[in-house]
């Protein structure tokens, strides 16, 4: 079943589909722990046909995290080696030189896109993302955000050789 057709949401799928069932929003709150341990996953609204490495970029994007210090402190990490993160994520899932490549890639959209989702999601009225988009910020945080992906990216280049 195609992405469009309106069994699937397309906000955030795959652009170029794929055969695998991809969350999309793999982020903290949409993750069910036991004992510190991930045991499940909620909240499939997002979910879209795809590749796995464009749903392990949104799930990096999220849970390493690929955000500015300010945002992520807003989200509750410290500090992080980040670079670090995405690496182990590389390693954890067996990413070939090209894999990691294009993990970082495929970061690139969303850290370029300046919120134009969440500002879609405001724009419709959405109360959740309203005051999702108040507590970090408002749009200042995805043009900080960028700001903040252009000046360092290459360190997430060079930590997945």
């Amino acid at each position: 079943m195609a992405v469009g057709d309106g069994l699937w949401s397309d906000e955030l799928a795959d652009p170029a589909g794929g055969s695998l069932v991809c969350h999309n929003d793999v982020c903290l709150e949409n993750v069910v722990f036991q004992n510190g341990q991930a045991i499940g996953l909620l909240d499939f609204d997002f979910a879209a046909p795809g590749r796995l490495i464009f749903d392990l970029a949104a799930f990096a994007r999220m849970c390493v995290p690929i955000d500015d210090d300010l945002s992520a402190r807003r989200l509750g990490f410290g500090v992080l080696d980040r670079p670090g993160r995405l690496r182990l994520v590389a390693d954890t899932y067996g990413l070939d030189a090209d894999g990691r490549s294009e993990l970082v890639h495929h970061l690139d959209r969303p850290m370029r896109g300046g919120g134009a989702f969440v500002q879609r999601r405001v724009d419709a009225g959405d109360p959740n993302f309203i005051r999702m988009l108040d507590e970090m910020g408002g749009m200042e945080r995805y043009r900080r955000r960028l700001r903040w992906w252009e000046e360092n990216r290459d360190s997430f280049v060079r930590a997945m050789d």
